[in-house]
């Protein structure tokens, strides 16, 4: 099964790192991403930049609105997510556990299962 580890954390607190706190903890990180490249377990991996550098299209009028910002109401936005093989949640879970403590601090870590709509590529 593909999950989504979506990862979670206040941005501003991610922001203030000092240059090299940011490496310390992406060093960290790589450790586990590497392990999971060998096993063959590892997908797409993303950093998103900040949620100033956002952009939302909001549905629900009769035209849908274009706003500047993603306007979560929440104190975590969105930073980035990996795709991973698993057999199971409880392996998934295991995985998103390693990040967590690579990446020590609040924040949070969002499994999902993933339904690929074109496993084998987009149909011509």
């Amino acid at each position: 099964m593909l999950y989504a580890i979506l990862c979670y954390n206040d941005e501003d607190v991610v922001g203030a790192w000092t240059k090299e706190e940011d490496e310390a903890v992406m060093a960290r990180l790589h450790v586990v991403q590497k392990r999971l490249a060998v096993e063959g377990r590892l997908g797409p991996v993303a950093r998103l930049l900040p949620t100033t550098a956002a952009t939302t299209l909001r549905k629900g009028g009769e035209e849908p609105l274009v706003i500047d910002g993603p306007f979560a109401e929440t104190k975590e936005q969105l930073l980035g997510f990996y795709m991973i093989e698993c057999p199971s949640l409880e392996a998934a879970l295991d995985v998103a556990r390693e990040l967590a403590e690579a990446n020590p601090g609040m924040g949070s870590y969002e499994i999902r299962p993933v339904a690929l709509f074109f496993p084998k590529g987009v149909p011509s």
